[in-house]
């Protein structure tokens, strides 16, 4: 599975499934999800609440270098678009 570490809760219908075809199915749901997990499609789902600032910040390139930074300054907020 690519060498990642990850907890799947999995649910089926199918309830006697062969030990190789849920492995197979894990993999293709895991190759899924490490092409959709990365770093741009966080940035575009996701905003930052400066409160120092009063300003809402939702360019993805800008978002990327505040949560990169070192040093956090507080009141600055990840919020999720959802």
């Amino acid at each position: 599975m690519n060498g990642s570490n990850r907890d799947l809760l999995v649910l089926s219908q199918i309830a006697n499934q062969s030990p190789a075809r849920l492995k197979k199915e894990l993999e293709i749901l895991d190759t899924l999800l490490f092409e959709t997990e990365n770093w741009q499609a966080f940035s575009v789902a996701n905003e930052i609440l400066d409160v120092n600032r009063h300003k809402i910040i939702r360019k993805a390139h800008l978002i990327q270098q505040i949560l990169t930074e070192k040093k956090q300054k507080p009141f600055v907020f990840t919020c999720n678009k959802n």
